[in-house]
């Protein structure tokens, strides 16, 4: 397989830079061939079903649980999944989309949604992360066409300046405070499906969510964080941000850039 795409860059245009800007989200259209996606689809999932071999039954999880199956840093286990995680195309496009010199990975997830997955409770992620600025962004690979009865990532257009509910861990209550804030805020809720080679990213603090697969096939998704290549480590604020440390930074000092061996530079200009 030709994966010399993964590092030639894909050229946004302003208008998109400047969507991104202001919501702190945006979805692009084929970003990544579908024989690309294919090959990582595969991969991914060989990768996934042997990581969750052991993982309970989807009906006694808990809300969290029945979202999706979630393993963390593939690119460790993985030489082909490293190729995607350290792709220089997509690590470019978050450097332009958040205007830094660079982006560092903080770490990437696997989210596969099972038939009779359950929601993702509205959330921000950087309720979870001990990073001192807001110049994070994830990317949101769908590794098949994603319908809307699959369960695709919706955003809360602008929220990301909120400050009622970046507290909430995933759960019920996330899901049911977040969603009344937004309603009577009346934020612009975007709900879309995903073609095949279409990705999106979000911002660490934009309020985003996904429904219950109601479909027949996993909802099989590939994700990887990014920060400014610059991101100082913050002192923690919470458990869930100590325990990231300690995992996807470990080794790094508070008030310091974190430059660790799991934290490599993907692209700096």
């Amino acid at each position: 397989m030709d994966l010399s795409v993964l590092d030639l860059p894909f050229e946004l245009t302003s208008e998109q830079i400047q969507f991104y800007q202001e919501n702190c989200y945006i979805k692009l259209k084929k970003v990544l061939p579908s024989e690309i996606v294919d090959y990582f689809n595969n991969e991914i999932s060989k990768k996934v079903a042997a990581l969750s071999a052991h993982v309970a039954p989807i009906e006694q999880r808990n809300t969290y649980g029945k979202a999706f199956l979630q393993l963390f840093n593939l690119w460790e286990n993985s030489d082909v999944i490293q190729k995607l995680v350290f792709s220089k195309r997509l690590a470019k496009i978050a450097a332009d989309l958040m205007q830094t010199q660079g982006v560092r990975l903080y770490h990437d997830q696997a989210l596969f949604k099972e038939v009779g997955g359950g929601i993702t409770p509205w959330h921000a992620d950087q309720h979870y992360w001990p990073l001192s600025s807001d110049k994070t962004i994830t990317v949101w690979i769908p590794l098949q066409a994603t319908l809307l009865a699959m369960g695709p990532l919706e955003f809360a257009a602008k929220s990301q300046s909120i400050l009622a509910g970046r507290e909430l861990s995933i759960s019920d209550e996330s899901e049911n405070q977040i969603k009344e804030y937004l309603r009577i805020n009346d934020f612009e809720h975007v709900i879309e499906p995903f073609d095949l080679g279409e990705v999106s990213f979000h911002s660490g603090w934009i309020f985003h969510r996904a429904g219950a697969n109601a479909s027949d096939q996993t909802r099989k998704v590939m994700t990887v964080i990014y920060m400014d290549k610059d991101m100082r480590l913050k002192a923690p604020s919470n458990s869930g941000q100590h325990n990231d440390w300690k995992t996807w930074c470990p080794g790094a000092e508070i008030d310091q850039v974190i430059n660790t061996p799991l934290n490599p530079i993907l692209y700096q200009r």
